[in-house]
């Protein structure tokens, strides 16, 4: 079978849904099936890293194309990035012939439109995998008014993505009903999680002592933010936290990551003279238990008008690392619902604003000690893992490509 694979970050990129789409990517040529991926050939945190244009790497062809480098300082300069990117794309694909199906994601946004256009142009079938949902993320984080002419057009085009997918598969049940809000038949509509990478990452004691050794952090207790730095994750809350916690030289706060948000943590660090707050890059994937398992608490963040629209997947990962997890965000996400089902894992919720809960939640995991991290490995990849999900994503598109039924949630339970 002919798959291709649209978006734009692939390996070697580090961000997270360029690690899911080559793990999809490889399993899918394992397969036996042709797959060929359109990506971008700049990093997508650091567009300065340059990329192969063209390379063969484990059984997937790989074309990757250019596009503007702008920065992400100002949302116009992003604008262009995105515009650039897709019109490079778009001109590519005119070069290509029928896929048997044609799996889009979310970066740039709407990617999938292009998507849902090629398969009407060449034939095919058509498999939308929604990260992030846009416009809807633009309009509620203020960058789009949703009367405005251009929310109106580019929400025409989500639907149009929509209506001609035969498979959209969402991350959580707030994602999908936000989909099915759109007039799209739930058949049509499957749930799966992103899976945590528990064929890379688990605890590790050796790396952990070599990442604190490293940073300076060996007698410290680190309250870590690791993924992106998005403003869908506001980080006013968790900051706030770590200016009234200054006093306590021994809790540091490390952010890990990248994004458009970083420079906001390293300005407010500055103005504000706090020596407790490190800022480090993305963390290669072969590493990542090394960061990972340096935290004695990880903080996972959840705009209150993002529930539904994007999915911080990095709550696998920690799960399976088993360090206790904060979280800061609206009392109904899907991370409150892997709270509620998951009791062996230490969580500790709180709400934007509430600044007393957190830097409480934070001193009480600091005074309890450096045994606290929940020994649950062997459970959460059985629900969470590559093994468990990634089967059902694969077989979700191999099955659009052979025939035209579509695969309900019926398929196999959905883990919580």
């Amino acid at each position: 079978m002919k798959i291709l694979l649209l978006n734009q970050c692939f390996y070697p990129d580090v961000v997270s849904t360029a690690q899911h789409l080559t793990d999809l990517a490889v399993e899918l040529a394992e397969r036996g099936n042709s797959v060929t991926v359109l990506t971008s050939d700049r990093g997508y945190d650091d567009p300065g890293i340059k990329f192969k244009r063209s390379e063969h790497w484990r059984g997937v062809q790989i074309i990757r194309i250019p596009s503007l480098s702008l920065g992400k300082s100002s949302k116009w300069r992003r604008a262009l990035n995105f515009g650039s990117f897709l019109m490079c794309c778009a001109l590519r694909l005119l070069t290509l012939g029928r896929f048997d199906v044609v799996v889009a994601l979310t970066s740039p946004p709407l990617i999938s439109f292009l998507a849902a256009l090629f398969v009407k142009l060449r034939g095919g079938r058509f498999c939308f995998w929604v990260m992030d949902l846009n416009p809807d993320e633009a309009i509620a984080a203020g960058w789009l008014r949703p009367d405005s002419l251009i929310a109106k057009l580019l929400q025409r085009m989500l639907i149009f993505s929509l209506k001609t997918a035969s498979q959209t598969v969402v991350l959580d049940r707030f994602m999908k009903d936000r989909i099915l809000a759109k007039a799209i038949a739930p058949e049509k509509t499957l749930i799966v999680p992103p899976w945590s990478h528990d064929h890379a990452v688990s605890y590790n004691e050796t790396g952990r002592q070599q990442f604190r050794t490293a940073h300076l952090l060996a007698e410290s207790f680190v309250v870590m933010y690791s993924g992106n730095h998005s403003p869908c994750h506001p980080l006013d809350t968790l900051l706030t936290a770590a200016q009234e916690l200054a006093p306590f030289r021994e809790i540091k706060f490390v952010f890990v990551g990248g994004g458009s948000e970083k420079a906001k943590v390293r300005e407010f660090a500055s103005e504000m003279k706090l020596n407790n707050i490190l800022c480090l890059p993305y963390e290669p994937l072969d590493t990542l238990s090394h960061s990972l398992s340096a935290a004695d608490l990880h903080v996972i963040v959840m705009g209150d008008r993002f529930v539904g629209v994007v999915h911080p997947c990095k709550i696998y990962n920690i799960m399976t690392i088993g360090t206790p997890s904060l979280y800061i965000g609206p009392s109904q996400s899907h991370i409150t619902d892997i709270a509620e089902a998951n009791e062996k894992h230490t969580f500790l919720l709180s709400q934007h604003g509430d600044t007393a809960t957190v830097v409480n939640s934070i001193l009480n995991t600091f005074k309890s000690g450096p045994s606290h991290r929940t020994k649950m490995n062997a459970e959460v990849p059985h629900a969470f893992g590559k093994a468990q999900l990634l089967p059902r994503l694969v077989h979700a598109i191999e099955q659009n490509g052979f025939n035209s039924t579509t695969i309900s949630d019926s398929v196999a339970p959905d883990p919580v």
